[in-house]
């Protein structure tokens, strides 16, 4: 009930919890629970519960069943009179049907903010136009009616979690039993399968700290590295009470890795992660880029800036296609395409002398064969090298956004040793980010900076509060 509303009538509350009742039922049949009844003189002359999935019949709502069960107890199409009670705002489809059957009321109990056509997406009710005119009352029993749907819909979630999600045909994903006993990586993985843009992939995505903190760390990694690249981050930012998400890019770590290069695309990743961001309901967001993190995260903010609030940025870039690429990525891009088996725990222990054996293989666990290992072969092809490549416009209209329309705070941090994405490269992003103080200089560091991440996390902390 909207606020200064009079409270429901006796026989509101009590015909609506008999839709409850036919809702439950529902829930039971593993349909989304939406009871309705129809009444007319105080008596109960219709009932109806969504049955589409059981019926095979999109047709088969709660309010459409009850509808016919009224018509056929009373012998006529019209029921005029009549009141309808249900438990959820009705949709376009059975907000016409009453009218079209001359309801003296419809009375509903939660709001549909997706397809309510009673006045959360449209008002069908009230168009003067239409030959008949229907009293509608919304919000009757409205906590208990959207706590039943929320209740079934965390039940659903919870239950898809629990089973093993189908594997599509055209990919691979890596054993479970790789990923035991990693060092530094005791968080439980969380996975989503059903953004629009995933296709049936699945994704992983660690999702630690408290759900309303006032601050989250969205992190996101580069090739060939996957999540366990913020394994030093991650427990200082938890430490100060926020919440961190750090997804695996589709084709790295343990989210799913389809067979062929050419299913990876710029445009392609970007939206994953802009629904993946949508799909969490992000606030308050620090974005924590570095390498290809920073060259798709860099994107992110622009279409929803009221999300973010501030920047850390390692050894990165935006790939606006306009400018030259560097000799050190180019000689990187060469030597994957001579050597697209190299040896990732080598690679890692190359440039991160500090780092033990065993964290060096960890960045290898996702990857046990060349079937695994598309993402790695396609994403150095896919840096965008001129104006008209794929992800090149979308740089340059974040480079705008950047430069003029940032309003957070901002730290970077550079690994002075990283002969890809090192100290050239940082400053001229620099130049770029409105607002980007001098850069913290780590002259031990190489490309994976977050392998010196307790230092700079915990500088982070302190100079990104809001």
């Amino acid at each position: 009930m909207s606020p200064g509303s009079p409270p429901p009538a006796a026989s509101d509350l009590e015909f609506m919890q008999q839709a409850l009742l036919l809702a439950r039922e529902a829930a039971a049949a593993g349909e989304v629970p939406v009871g309705a009844v129809v009444v007319r003189n105080g008596q109960v002359v219709g009932r109806g519960r969504n049955a589409p999935v059981g019926r095979h019949d999109p047709t088969a709502h709660a309010e459409i069943a009850a509808l016919r069960d009224a018509a056929a107890t009373l012998g006529n199409y019209r029921l005029d009179g009549c009141e309808l009670f249900v438990t959820l705002e009705p949709c376009a489809m059975c907000s016409g049907a009453m009218l079209h059957a001359r309801l003296q009321r419809v009375v509903y109990g939660a709001p549909d903010p997706k397809t309510g056509a009673a006045g959360s997406v449209l008002d069908l009710f009230a168009q003067r136009q239409i030959n008949h005119q229907t009293q509608v009352v919304g919000g009757v029993l409205a906590q208990e009616c959207g706590g039943l749907l929320a209740q079934f819909f965390q039940s659903r979630r919870e239950h898809a979690r629990s089973t093993q999600q189908p594997l599509r045909d055209d990919a691979v994903r890596t054993a479970p039993e790789r990923f035991d006993g990693l060092p530094g990586y005791p968080w439980a993985a969380r996975y989503v399968q059903d953004l629009p843009s995933l296709n049936g992939w699945r994704m992983h995505y660690l999702d630690e700290g408290p759900a309303d903190a006032a601050r989250t760390w969205l992190c996101l990694h580069g090739n060939p590295a996957w999540s366990y690249l913020y394994r030093k981050m991650i427990p200082v930012f938890l430490e100060a009470g926020d919440r961190v998400v750090a997804p695996d890019l589709i084709g790295f770590g343990k989210s799913d890795k389809p067979k062929k290069d050419s299913a990876h695309s710029f445009a392609w990743h970007r939206q994953v992660l802009l629904e993946l961001v949508e799909q969490l309901d992000l606030h308050d967001v620090v974005l924590v880029v570095q390498d290809w993190g920073g060259l798709l995260g860099l994107t992110l903010p622009m279409d929803a800036p009221e999300r973010y609030t501030g920047l850390l940025a390692m050894n990165t870039a935006l790939a606006t296609g306009d400018a030259p690429l560097s000799p050190g990525f180019l000689a990187w891009r060469e030597m994957n395409a001579k050597n697209p088996e190299f040896d990732i725990a080598r690679l890692f222990a190359r440039g991160n002398p500090r780092m033990s054996p065993q964290e060096c293989a960890a960045y290898a666990a996702p990857f046990p064969d060349r079937g695994h290992r598309a993402a790695l072969r396609a994403f150095p092809r896919m840096v965008p090298e001129s104006p008209t490549a794929d992800g090149a416009a979308i740089s340059q209209q974040a480079r705008g956004f950047w430069s003029k329309d940032w309003s957070g705070r901002t730290l970077m941090a550079i690994g002075m040793q990283d002969p890809v994405l090192g100290e050239p490269v940082m400053r001229s992003l620099q130049q770029l980010i409105r607002g980007c103080p001098e850069p913290v200089l780590l002259q031990q560091a190489g490309h994976f900076v977050p392998e010196e991440g307790e230092e700079i996390a915990r500088l982070a902390v302190g100079y990104l509060r809001r």
